[in-house]
């Protein structure tokens, strides 16, 4: 079987989702090849010859293999303005080739005529793949790799909307040219369309099988192999260009867990989809992360879990992974205690995000979120004094949410901000099928069957503009909070971050 991850993403870490579908469809006597397409294709773009119009865009081409290589350099992340201007630099060669009719940039892809909304534009995609911006890499790419490995079917790891419609014009230029062999798509972006209420398959001509949640033993099934009853297989990251990604090193993404173990927030998209918590045992995950790092020596670990569960935490503690590592966490009893922080940065713990979505009260019980801002407090500080980094997520907009609120948030933070590395600020979008949407008036967001938020009446009236107002001309603007922002990594923000943390927050 081939595996493919398409672009458009970050190209800074390997693929999860097929590497641990390579693991276990290996383990379960069935050849796979792994393509990260993405960065491949991202790196056939920003090698696309050009000829630059004006000063800056000359010394972006000229210096784009050293920039390329300061990427990949740890000092650089160190010298925040170096940083920062090699991150331009690429990131401006990405911008010229990609077409001035495409929004492309080192971490995102749009396209200004073709929606991934819109399954009518995905279908256009599918059937016009020669206009795709990387149909000259793809194309060339995929020819070599079916007529290498001979597969029965293809996978396609979709989990972004900068993705899809370059999958589907991958997708389309193999059903043009190996109309016998299968398609199969899953990933993230097909798990919440496939359990959105209002879901019915527009794509049924052109992929014969798409799957929700985890994805192995539908695989396996598919296969017509034997399922092995534990399907936990180790990831497998063998044939990715391990030492390509732009990072200063390899980052190990690994998932211990779908789902999320708390799953009782307001409004969630994990619980409007209704997707189970499926953790895996502690002693495979720690098993698996000490034969990885063996494996292939990283310089990160970035957990993938909606939350890192209190289990794993302590096991993490208990048996470090063998490398530096962060990952989503709920603010919960277990990291009120400090010196269970100090253990956690002694086992490598680098970085935590955090979603704390609110500095006030009455909108956390509201949101279901089941924390309180005295242990958020108490936590924020612990892990300041181990010298672990906090990234820490925002939601402003939110239905029991007015600018009174939101005010009170800014001044939560002003008086953390000591304790605040990083911060994430989102407006709140409603997921389509959230069980509380009868609390509000729904209305249209936009024109697309394959939405997935439903715009909303605020029911105090604090609507969206007025949120972004608030976001611009105060919250963003407050001098303590501007430092805090300037801090974040441009485009690669959270998964760049554990690398620019300052030194002092680093030493174990």
């Amino acid at each position: 079987m081939l595996l493919i991850y398409p672009p458009s993403a970050k190209a800074c870490e390997a693929p999860a989702g097929i590497a641990r579908l390579a693991g276990t469809l290996k383990a379960n006597g069935h050849a796979c090849t792994l393509l990260d397409a993405n960065l491949e294709g991202t790196l056939y773009l920003l090698h696309l010859s050009n000829t630059p119009s004006d000063t800056w865009s000359t010394r972006a081409y000229k210096h784009l293999e050293h920039n390329l290589q300061e990427l990949k350099t740890p000092k650089l992340y160190q010298h925040t303005d170096r940083y920062r201007r090699v991150i331009a630099d690429l990131n401006r060669v990405m911008e010229i080739n990609g077409r001035p009719r495409l929004g492309l940039n080192l971490a995102n892809y749009q396209d200004r005529e073709l929606s991934p909304l819109k399954s009518e534009d995905l279908l256009r995609s599918a059937e016009h793949a020669e206009d795709n911006i990387f149909f000259p890499y793809f194309s060339e790419r995929l020819s070599q790799l079916i007529n290498e490995s001979q597969p029965k079917m293809i996978g396609f790891s979709l989990n972004y909307l900068s993705q899809a419609l370059c999958t589907f014009a991958m997708i389309g230029f193999c059903k043009q040219q190996f109309p016998e062999i299968q398609i199969v798509a899953g990933g993230g972006l097909i798990t919440s369309w496939l359990r959105n209420p209002n879901w019915h398959n527009p794509f049924t001509d052109l992929i014969d099988h798409l799957i929700a949640g985890p994805g192995e033993r539908p695989l396996l099934e598919l296969l017509n192999g034997t399922a092995d009853p534990k399907i936990d297989h180790c990831p497998d990251y063998q044939g990715l260009p391990i030492t390509d990604y732009l990072a200063p090193g390899f980052i190990l993404p690994y998932a211990a867990s779908s789902g999320c173990y708390w799953n009782k927030c307001s409004f969630c998209p994990e619980r409007a989809e209704e997707n189970p918590y499926l953790p895996l045992p502690i002693e495979r995950v720690l098993d698996h992360l000490k034969h990885l790092t063996r494996q292939f020596p990283s310089s990160l670990i970035h957990f993938l879990d909606n939350a890192i569960s209190p289990a794993l935490l302590q096991g993490l503690a208990k048996n470090p992974p063998g490398a530096d590592w962060y990952g989503f966490v709920r603010v919960s009893p277990l990291l009120a205690d400090p010196e269970f922080c100090q253990s956690l940065r002694q086992s490598g713990c680098v970085m935590l995000k955090l979603g704390i979505e609110s500095g006030d009260q009455n909108v956390l019980n509201k949101l279901d979120k089941g924390i309180n801002l005295t242990l958020v407090s108490q936590v924020l500080n612990n892990l300041r004094d181990a010298g672990i980094a906090t990234y820490v997520y925002l939601l402003f907009g939110t239905p029991p949410e007015t600018i009174t609120e939101a005010r009170r948030t800014l001044k939560f933070i002003v008086n953390h901000h000591d304790s605040v590395t990083f911060l994430n600020l989102a407006i709140f979008n409603m997921p389509l099928g959230a069980p509380d949407t009868h609390l509000v008036k729904l209305k249209k967001f936009y024109n697309a069957d394959l939405g997935l938020y439903t715009d909303f009446v605020h029911p105090q009236g604090w609507e969206r503009q007025a949120v972004r107002r608030f976001l611009d001309q105060e919250f963003k603007r407050h001098p303590i909070i501007a430092k805090i922002m300037r801090r974040d990594p441009p485009l690669f923000t959270s998964n760049h971050a554990p690398f620019v943390i300052p030194h002092t927050k680093q030493q174990r």
